[in-house]
């Protein structure tokens, strides 16, 4: 797969991630709305295939990491807490960065086959696309904390 579907795959397990915590569903039924009615799919509903259609996703990847990041939650939340500032709890943030952070730690912990600065870098440039703010150099500094603990 390329680099670009796995860069659709990151957002859409962004995505996935914060609809999860947002509305209470669950891990398969979130990964199977995905595969059905998101990706490859034409945006406008238009039966003549003119309207807009996603990107293509890596869609194995996608799957592997929303599975991943509920398997691991709790390992995951610890090793972002742990890089948090004195007095911050995990719920002060925002929720997609918590989905983010979150995603970027799975993939940094579980995903050897996915170079150290091509995670951080991807979810970098992902936050710059949902926040303008300091948010990106948060992430930035916080997933390059956690490789340091992960990955030698």
């Amino acid at each position: 797969m390329s680099r670009s579907q796995r860069s659709v795959a990151r957002l859409a397990a962004i995505q996935a991630l914060y609809q999860m915590e947002v509305s209470g569903a669950g891990v398969e039924a979130v990964i199977r709305e995905f595969s059905d009615h998101r990706f490859d799919r034409n945006i406008e509903g238009d039966s003549e295939g003119e309207g807009a259609t996603l990107a293509a996703a890596d869609e194995a990847f996608f799957a592997d990491l929303v599975r991943g990041v509920v398997g691991h939650q709790r390992e995951i939340d610890a090793a972002v807490v742990g890089k948090l500032a004195a007095n911050w709890r995990l719920e002060r943030l925002d929720a997609t960065v918590r989905a983010i952070l979150r995603a970027g730690v799975f993939e940094l912990a579980h995903r050897p086959d996915v170079p150290t600065e091509v995670a951080i870098d991807e979810y970098v440039e992902l936050t710059k696309s949902f926040f303008e703010g300091p948010e990106a150099g948060f992430v930035n500094g916080a997933l390059d904390a956690v490789a340091r603990d992960v990955r030698d």
